[in-house]
């Protein structure tokens, strides 16, 4: 019985380190030099048409994006949530781009495809940093939000365990899951 209850226990605790995307089904297809993203969830169908490298079609206005995710801070995470009552890490990276309007997709793994990739040494505020938190692939994303002078890298993310908060990329657990970065703007 005890063996069960531990068995049991691991399965709901993985599903929660693994679970920062969404429930909507994200797809695309390309065209020409566009991608078309449809997200569905229940009835809800958007199409989105965004160029891959979004570089080209912004200005570098990373303090929008950070009022806004900064603004959440303290949220609970949510599974799949992209409003104050709830955010998984990719829907705060969502919701806070959208601040641009700029539309990404909605799961941390296909924002990852998106912009331009980076060595971790020349990431500038407002570039997202990508982890594998779940051993199979990119599971989860952050926005950096400022760099120390000894280089310490600091990103406004949502856990699972505390919502909204601001952790560094020093801490053992971050930067051993650390992936790659990206720049979008």
């Amino acid at each position: 019985m005890k063996k069960r209850i531990y068995l049991t226990t691991i399965i709901i605790a993985s599903l929660f380190l693994t679970s920062c995307g969404s429930s909507k089904v994200t797809s695309y297809k390309k065209t020409g030099s566009k991608k078309v993203y449809t997200s569905t969830k229940k009835s809800e169908t958007s199409e989105v048409y965004r160029s891959k490298n979004i570089e080209d079609n912004a200005p570098r206005n990373v303090n929008r994006i950070l009022k806004t995710a900064k603004s959440y801070l303290g949220t609970p995470y949510k599974y799949g949530g992209v409003t104050n009552t709830g955010f998984d890490c990719s829907g705060l990276v969502y919701v806070s781009f959208k601040e641009l309007n700029l539309d990404l997709p909605r799961r941390s793994s296909d924002q990852a495809e998106y912009g331009k990739e980076i060595n971790i040494e020349n990431v500038k505020i407002g570039d997202l940093i990508f982890f594998n938190t779940s051993g199979n692939s990119i599971s989860h994303v952050g926005i950096v939000e400022s760099i120390n002078r000894n280089g310490s890298i600091n990103f406004v993310h949502s856990s699972t365990s505390k919502g909204v908060i601001i952790s560094s990329l020093d801490e053992n657990y971050w930067k051993s899951r650390f992936v790659k970065a990206m720049r979008l703007l």
